[in-house]
């Protein structure tokens, strides 16, 4: 549960912190579609840092669910691939990097599939 919460803390933190890097310090550097890209790797970032803080309380309730705890993990796993490539596409433009992020939403899926199916199961 705790190191959920860090994870969840950290990413909420992050997602904040390259909001707002991409307000301010990308505005006048990016072109328009790639700041969106940016964005959308923001947001998403975001959602599933409180998906993990979700995990969290989940796992304190039930601290034995390898579902939540998977849940967790694949979220994770998500953030870095699918908003960590948006990331990078987004400052490189690099065509071939979008190609990794439908793996990163594949793990958010997944994601939030186990959490459907552990709280069907122990809630």
């Amino acid at each position: 549960m705790k190191l959920f919460i860090i994870i969840g803390a950290i990413n909420a933190f992050l997602a904040v912190a390259l909001g707002a890097f991409g307000a301010h310090g990308l505005a006048d550097k990016l072109e328009p579609k790639y700041l969106d890209i940016w964005k959308t790797g923001v947001t998403y970032q975001m959602f599933h840092a409180t998906g993990i803080l979700v995990v969290a309380i989940l796992l304190g309730k039930m601290p034995t669910s390898s579902l939540f705890s998977w849940s967790g993990w694949l979220m994770l796993i998500g953030i870095i691939l699918f908003s960590g490539s948006l990331y990078v596409l987004s400052l490189t433009k690099i065509g071939i990097l979008g190609a990794i992020t439908p793996l990163g939403g594949v793990a958010f899926l997944a994601a939030w599939i186990l959490m459907i199916v552990g709280a069907v199961k122990y809630l």
